[in-house]
């Protein structure tokens, strides 16, 4: 830990025992947090999410761990919070991807004693519900819904949301809220595109040829923005047709420079690694927590303040 870190814990550390009336305050390091997700090893968008979190636990003197069904398996999700939670670590950070096949294992982590905070998949309601201590992470419809409400501004109204989260509700509810924001039914404008990248650029032309009076496109993340692009391009539509995803990688980024993409919704993945780490740490050693969950999103990344991004997405961004 730096000297400014470190002070900076001890002032907090102090203010909350002179508050309760202890004499002193016990100092730790070393603390053992496990990571948990829901999505496939393909998935690249958990590097950043790991940046965030490896950063912190360096920053406090902790160590992570991180894991998940590599292939997004959520009864393998659940064997995993179950393993983890038998081994006693010091905390568990967690996604929601569906609260009624995951939630009964996180609170069975918490029943034993174990400090859990959820954090990108979920809700802040799901997360106290469950008996976790705060949750980190964006609305998914409310983000969905503003993104609706950029494309309607463009003139929208109709598109194709390609989903590859099933059985994730965030992404049924990312598609929601963009159908909201332009203020039309979702209908069967949402096709479940599996996660091979082929499959998806295949399903998107197909949607496409027979849908061809479709306005927009949105993507729910970097595994199906990818093959969406090579998609449009081979069909010519790139930079003709509104594209709008979710999340950033550096080719997001270009293909937003490029004109391909109107603009990319950002949850801060980095912060949503970094922020539970360090909420565990102040909770284990000084009992210090925030009142509130943490809406880490939704910014929104375009041509305009992409500058500002660019140099930092798949890392930080």
């Amino acid at each position: 830990m730096n000297n400014r870190v470190l002070k900076a814990a001890l002032l907090a550390g102090l203010a909350v025992s002179a508050t309760l009336g202890f004499v002193g305050t016990a100092l730790a390091d070393g603390e053992k947090f496990v990571l948990i997700h829901h999505s496939p090893d393909s998935e690249t968008f958990w590097n950043t999410v790991k940046n965030g979190a490896s950063l912190a636990a360096k920053e406090v003197g902790a160590t992570v761990t991180f894991r998940n069904p590599p292939t997004g398996d959520l009864a393998d999700m659940v064997r995993i919070i179950q393993q983890t939670t038998a081994e006693k670590p010091d905390g568990i950070i967690v996604t929601i991807p569906d609260v009624e096949t995951v939630g009964g294992a996180i609170e069975d982590a918490v029943a034993k004693g174990i400090p859990v905070v959820t954090m990108n998949t979920g809700t802040a309601e799901e997360s106290k519900k469950l008996g976790a201590l705060l949750h980190v992470g964006q609305p998914e419809f409310d983000a969905g819904k503003g993104a609706g409400e950029h494309a309607k501004a463009a003139g929208i109204t109709s598109f194709l949301c390609v989903n590859s989260l099933f059985p994730n509700v965030a992404g049924q509810q990312r598609c929601e809220g963009f159908a909201a924001g332009l203020g039309v039914p979702l209908g069967g404008q949402m096709i479940d595109s599996g996660t091979d990248a082929t499959e998806i650029a295949n399903r998107v032309k197909a949607y496409l040829s027979n849908h061809a009076d479709t306005g927009a496109v949105l993507t729910l993340g970097p595994m199906t923005a990818l093959p969406t692009i090579k998609a449009l391009k081979d069909t010519g539509l790139a930079g003709t047709i509104f594209f709008a995803t979710f999340d950033l990688t550096p080719e997001i980024s270009q293909a937003i420079k490029d004109g391909v993409i109107n603009f990319a919704i950002d949850q801060q993945p980095f912060l949503q690694g970094y922020l539970p780490v360090i909420t565990l740490t102040n909770d284990l050693r000084y009992g210090v927590l925030q009142a509130n969950s943490v809406l880490s999103g939704p910014g929104f990344v375009t041509k305009d303040n992409l500058a500002l991004v660019q140099s930092l997405a798949g890392k930080y961004r």
